[in-house]
């Protein structure tokens, strides 16, 4: 174990005052003092893209099927959102679970979520859930 005399061998020196390093942190020179760090600057090689444009429902391009990853992200949302009290948009006979009320809902197609695919060049389709078909029930 540890004795107090090694605790003694330490001199006060060893640790540093907050206030001398003070005196060891220097301003940079290059940097003018009025130049805010958020400022809106770009720079020359950061290309920014616009946000896409939404595909009119007419056009559509993608399959009207669901997929087993939104599937996924629209039960896992839908249960968060019942757990933390919204409104049931089923009858329930029983069911305390929000995933399983949520289940019940997207077989039902009463699930208030749009599904949001993004295209390659860069526009998107919002798809209703109840306009998507589920493959593997």
């Amino acid at each position: 174990m540890a004795d107090e005399d090694d605790y003694q061998d330490m001199d006060n020196d060893d640790f540093v005052d907050d206030n001398e390093m003070e005196d060891v942190i220097e301003e940079d020179p290059q940097r003018p003092d009025n130049e805010d760090e958020d400022d809106d600057n770009v720079d020359e090689n950061f290309e920014l893209f616009d946000q896409g444009k939404a595909v009119p429902t007419s056009e559509h391009v993608t399959t009207p099927f669901m997929t087993k990853y939104e599937r996924a992200r629209v039960l896992g949302t839908r249960a968060l959102q019942i757990a933390m009290g919204a409104p049931v948009m089923v009858e329930l006979e029983g069911e305390t679970d929000p995933l399983e009320i949520a289940r019940k809902e997207l077989k039902q197609r009463r699930i208030p979520i749009i599904v949001r695919r993004y295209l390659p060049d860069g526009s998107y389709e919002d798809w209703p859930t109840d306009q998507l078909q589920l493959a593997d029930w």
